[in-house]
């Protein structure tokens, strides 16, 4: 079972995720072995309640992005088990696979690549409802032209090719498309990142308040903490393929436990100059480690400040601390 189901915290749970875990083969030798193995993501387990938003952060290259299309079967899991509002999601086959990606779909980090340059507007969000639906001509032009008024365009957008579009235009586009056909669960993978700070703002306002009208459940993947702050009510903390803290947002932004998360948060820019005075910086030294050769104990190791002997013979195992707060580290 996972923690929070062991210590009998009554939620609806919609995703249930175990140990979940995602290898790559390396090169080969002569006769056909890999002479190494990347582990992009390795036994990861979490759960999504229904309306929250679970977030998942790290740096660039921990297996964040590369768990969300796990979820999807976007790329398929080495092992482990996806449940996803009571459905074993690893063992559903072609056509069971369509009908379970009505219910869970995602929005992409780059608007403009995600959408198709040769087609408009309109048959980019018409395009769903072709493959999944089963509705008249008729009932597929209101759906559309609801969907982009919904995301704060109008009709006039329709008949535009995503080049006219600013970036935010674009993502309020791809916003669309994913709330075409009424989804559960919307993984977003890093939304607002390619786009200014302005207009991030406005489309996490968006997500938000789509949120509450459609009673959506989101997974949002991102390293910019500032961000997930704003818009997170759970989160975990990836590092090189593993979760190594997890919680509430006031548990990991206010009593992070984790010499990693706590560096993080020092990372996270103040725009007051007289706040950054008094902010204690933490500078996280050395490489990160190679995912073909991660260390044995603690993959934090050569980089921690707090390291201990016991951290380079074994991974530390997770604990649980106050409510849902849990971390994977040997000062607990």
């Amino acid at each position: 079972m996972g923690p929070l189901l062991e210590q009998g915290v009554k939620n609806d749970i919609l995703l249930d995720v175990r140990k979940l875990r995602k290898y790559y083969e390396g090169d080969k030798t002569a006769f056909g072995k890999a002479k190494s193995v990347i582990k992009a993501v390795d036994n990861v387990s979490f759960q999504v309640q229904r309306g929250e938003t679970f977030s998942i952060v790290g740096e660039s290259g921990c297996g964040k992005s590369t768990t969300g299309m796990c979820l999807l079967r976007l790329i398929e899991p080495t092992d482990g088990e996806i449940n996803f509002n009571n459905q074993d999601v690893l063992t559903l086959k072609y056509n069971e696979l369509k009908s379970f990606r009505k219910n869970i779909q995602i929005i992409f980090q780059d608007p403009y690549s995600s959408l198709n340059p040769k087609h408009t507007v309109k048959t980019i969000l018409k395009e769903p409802f072709l493959i999944h639906g089963n509705i008249t001509n008729d009932e597929v032009e209101k759906k559309v032209q609801n969907l982009i008024e919904l995301v704060g365009l109008n009709s006039s957008h329709l008949d535009r090719y995503p080049h006219e579009f600013s970036g935010g235009q674009r993502q309020r586009i791809g916003i669309a498309r994913a709330l075409a056909l009424n989804p559960k669960l919307i993984i977003c993978d890093e939304p607002v990142s390619a786009l200014d700070v302005s207009i991030q703002a406005q489309i996490i306002n968006l997500l938000k308040d789509l949120q509450q009208k459609l009673n959506l459940t989101y997974i949002f993947i991102s390293h910019d903490l500032s961000v997930v702050e704003h818009i997170s009510s759970r989160l975990a903390v990836m590092y090189l393929g593993k979760i190594v803290e997890m919680g509430t947002r006031d548990q990991i932004f206010n009593d992070p436990k984790h010499p990693y998360t706590q560096a993080l948060l020092s990372s996270i820019p103040i725009a007051n100059p007289k706040q950054n005075q008094n902010k204690k910086r933490i500078i996280i030294k050395g490489d990160l480690p190679s995912p073909k050769n991660p260390p044995i104990g603690c993959h934090f190791y050569s980089r921690c400040p707090v390291r201990m002997q016991q951290c380079q013979k074994a991974y530390p195992e997770v604990k649980l601390l106050a409510g849902q707060h849990q971390v994977s580290c040997h000062l607990f």
